[in-house]
Formats: C-alpha cells, sequence, structure tokens
C-alpha cells in the first residue's frame, strides 16, 4: 500500500485549512484521578490562552466561545486540591483550581528473566542512557493541533487487553513502578498502525522497552508503542491515523508477544482507554 506521508508542518497547514463548520474537538474522557486526565474551563477570549501546570504547557482546546486545557496527571500525584496557571493574551495570568480524586489499582506479579530485574553493571548503564534519552523525547511539545482536530484515537492493533493501565507491578517478586501503558495481545509480525496523525520523534531498541517507536500529535499529547518486532518508520515521518508504524513483538521486557501502549499528556502518562474513540 502507498502512503501520502508530509512534513508536520505541512500536516497542519492542510488541517488549518479545513472546513470551518467541522465539528468541536472529541476530548478524552474526563477523569481527574493519578493517571487521567482532567478538563479545566479556560472560559472565552478570541485567542486561546497559554495555560502551565508548575513550567509545564498545557494541551488548549476549543474555539473563542470556550477553550479548554486538558491536563494529564501523574501517577504519583496526590488526590486533592490542584492547580493550573493561565495566562490570558494580553492579560494578567491567573490561578484555576481543580480536584483530584483518589484510585486504586490493582495489582499484578509476573516472571521474567533475572536480568531483566537485577540489571548487571553494564545493563544499567545502557537503561540510564535511555532513560535520559526517553526524558529528552517526553519533553517534546510542538505546535498544539487546529481547535477542531479530533483527538478521539482508534486502537493501534487489535486483540484482548492483556495489562490495563495503572497496575501496581511485581517482577520476580520485586515492586516496580506502575505499569504506565495499555498492553493488548496480538501475535508477533501483527502490525500496529497509528491511532491518530503524529510525526514520529523517536525510534529505537531499548533495554526495557524493545523495539519503541514515539509519537508526538502536537500540544504535548504524545504516544508510545513499545515491544515491537519490527519498526516501519523513522524519524520526521508524519503518519496519518491507521498508517503503520511497526509490528508486534516480545522484545525488551516481556513475557510474550503484546504490544505497550501508551499515551503522554504534559509529560505524564495516563491511562490509554480515556483516548478511544
Amino acid at each position: 500500500m502507498h502512503l501520502h506521508r508530509r512534513s508536520f508542518a505541512a500536516a497542519l497547514a492542510a488541517f488549518a485549512c479545513a472546513d470551518s463548520h467541522a465539528q468541536a474537538t472529541p476530548l478524552p474522557r474526563e477523569l481527574p484521578v493519578p493517571g487521567g486526565v482532567a478538563r479545566v474551563d479556560l472560559g472565552a477570549s478570541p485567542q486561546p490562552p497559554a495555560a502551565r501546570t508548575g513550567d509545564v504547557p498545557l494541551l488548549v482546546v476549543g474555539t473563542p466561545e470556550a477553550w479548554t486545557a486538558l491536563v494529564g496527571i501523574p501517577l504519583s500525584a496526590t488526590p486533592g486540591e490542584a492547580h493550573i496557571t493561565v495566562q490570558p493574551v494580553g492579560g494578567p495570568p491567573r490561578k484555576l483550581v481543580y480536584a483530584i480524586r483518589a484510585k486504586k489499582y490493582a495489582e499484578q506479579r509476573l516472571k521474567v528473566a533475572p536480568g531483566h530485574v537485577e540489571l548487571s553493571p553494564q545493563d544499567l548503564a545502557r537503561h540510564e542512557r535511555e532513560r535520559a534519552r526517553q526524558q529528552e523525547v517526553m519533553a517534546t511539545f510542538s505546535l498544539p493541533p487546529p481547535a477542531h482536530d479530533a483527538l478521539g484515537m482508534q486502537p493501534p492493533v487489535r486483540g484482548p487487553r492483556s495489562s490495563s493501565f495503572g497496575l501496581r507491578r511485581v517482577f520476580n517478586g520485586q515492586p516496580r513502578a506502575p505499569h504506565a501503558g495499555m498492553d493488548i495481545a496480538a501475535a508477533t509480525g501483527v502490525q500496529v498502525s497509528a491511532p491518530l496523525s503524529g510525526r514520529v520523534v523517536d525510534t529505537g531498541d531499548y533495554f526495557f522497552n524493545g523495539g519503541t517507536v514515539w509519537l508526538d500529535h502536537g500540544g504535548g499529547l504524545l504516544t508510545l508503542y513499545c515491544h515491537l518486532s519490527s519498526i516501519g518508520t523513522k524519524v520526521g515521518e508524519v503518519l496519518q491515523p491507521g498508517d503503520p508504524l511497526g509490528a508486534v513483538g516480545a522484545t525488551g521486557r516481556a513475557t510474550g508477544p503484546h504490544l505497550h501502549w501508551g499515551v503522554l499528556l504534559n509529560r505524564a502518562m495516563v491511562d490509554p482507554a480515556l483516548f478511544l474513540r
């Protein structure tokens, strides 16, 4: 199949010229819990205001009649009152408060190769280098998508969900960080497709994640694809929904073939299920 791929700037320009009667942006489902998404009403203004959580910019969507900040809430967040800072065009900054509710996630115990739990000095050094690279990728903030561009995603691969977001994971009896994505079971070699228009900002073979692709969808919204058996794209390419980006595998720290799918919003990993159409 021949794929039509354009530069990210060209793609965004094309979107901006789309029918002005396009429907309003489908937003992710609101779930203001650790690992969830909060929607904060910013009110009306001719131009979209800038919004931040701490020093991290937020994705602002909507129309001049009603703007909304989409806030990705880290899994480590403490339930209670939180706030964002809004900077209207030509106006003074202001703080807006929202509430984070508590959520208890289940626990999952897994057996993996000992070398993926107790790292050798060489593997630990590799992991530290890769973690630094991933932090750079996760800080990506490009031009936000046009106000009417759809944010609803299609599943990147069809299959049963084998591990849900937020599970407290225990590898070989040792507690580790919560599961920050959705695992979808599928056979090795099954195509993985882009769930939303985006630019490829990173690919590689990582110690824990195996074959990996990152897509940037604009405004601090990124998606992550791990354990791929092959990668069918390269950095700089722009993919449309349904375009192939790789194939399911069991590379990295994996107990069997599956896709680990992650969604990052303002540098916080959030539940991908909230973005599914």
